[in-house]
């Protein structure tokens, strides 16, 4: 199966790939790209997911071709049992809805942020949304199913309840769970902690 994937920004050329290699059981997926980044992003994500990656320069494109159907062991096993478990070591706070003030970016940088956590399984352990941060759990629409297939690699996901009421969204929870003041304290004292917005 071939993909082209030229002039498509991060993280659009790991996603195609991801949804290429689930519709199939074995076999080779292989993508071109114009960037070194995208290269560097879709060998990363085939390490991850044990799958075997290999790149080549071809005129003005890379051509990056993705064996599905055996598991390959990382290219360093080392490193990537160090990293491992730093990768879920934290807790994240999302307390906007967008990233930075231009809304129309910001909603496409934050779809962005959560696409490319999922595929390239960065995860941290828990994600608590706050403020402005619950509508991303409730009426986005675009972010849903996004957030959904996060928690469903085991990542728990919190919305503050206060600002669900403020917001007038407490029938409108549809991923995670209701959360409280304590699930931060909590999480801000057993993990390292990242905030956003």
């Amino acid at each position: 199966m071939l993909i082209d994937a030229r002039g498509k920004p991060c993280p659009k050329p790991v996603i195609m790939a991801e949804e290429a290699l689930s519709k199939i059981t074995e076999g080779v997926v292989e993508l071109l790209v114009d960037n070194e980044a995208s290269v560097k992003n879709l060998s990363r994500f085939a390490r991850k997911n044990g799958l075997h990656a290999e790149s080549r320069m071809e005129d003005n494109h890379w051509r990056v071709r993705i064996v599905k159907g055996y598991t390959c062991a990382p290219l360093d096993a080392e490193e990537e049992h160090r990293e491992s478990p730093s990768q879920k070591d934290y807790f994240l706070i999302v307390a906007t809805d967008t990233m930075g003030k231009e809304e129309g970016l910001g909603r496409t940088l934050m779809k962005a942020f959560f696409e490319t956590m999922k595929v390239t399984r960065e995860l941290p352990r828990s994600i608590f949304f706050l403020n402005a941060g619950v509508r991303l759990t409730t009426v986005d629409e675009e972010m849903i199913p996004i957030l959904k297939d996060i928690e469903s690699m085991g990542v728990e996901i919190f919305s503050c309840g206060t600002c669900l009421k403020h917001y007038n969204l407490e029938s409108e929870l549809k991923v995670g769970y209701r959360g409280t003041t304590n699930h931060i304290v909590e999480g801000m004292k057993a993990l390292r902690t990242v905030w956003i917005g």
